[in-house]
């Protein structure tokens, strides 16, 4: 396997967009604490959107895609992985111990995105 840097590389040379971002998948450790550090990291949330960090989280259901399982996906924008450390390492739910997190670096290569705002409907849908 090449090395990161020689991949990203290699994916920009042929055109690929290879943007990088963090990917967190954050694992419930102390899940009777959830709820209490839930608002925390909701506000922490918001602030790293305000700041142009996150870029997308949420919950994940379990594997049978039907029951809350106290996991999570968080995916940042930053400069380097250790920035994106520090930020995962801030989140309340990560600094109290509710959570532990694995950190990866995601090169986004491919896809499409498409969002649809209807503003006065107050909808958003992608």
């Amino acid at each position: 396997m090449p090395a990161w840097n020689d991949y990203k590389k290699t994916a920009k040379e042929r055109g690929s967009l290879a943007l990088e971002l963090y990917v967190v998948e954050t694992t419930a450790v102390n899940p009777e604490k959830l709820q209490e550090v839930l608002p925390a990291h909701l506000q922490y949330q918001a602030q790293q959107e305000q700041l142009g960090a996150l870029a997308f989280a949420g919950p994940l259901s379990d594997e049978s895609g039907e029951q809350m399982n106290g996991s999570g996906l968080i995916v940042y924008r930053a400069e380097s992985l250790e920035a994106a450390r520090t930020l995962a390492d801030g989140d309340p739910m990560h600094s109290t111990g509710t959570r532990s997190y694995t950190i990866r670096r995601w090169l986004v290569n491919e896809g499409s995105f498409q969002l649809d705002v209807k503003l006065s409907a107050q909808k958003v849908s992608m």
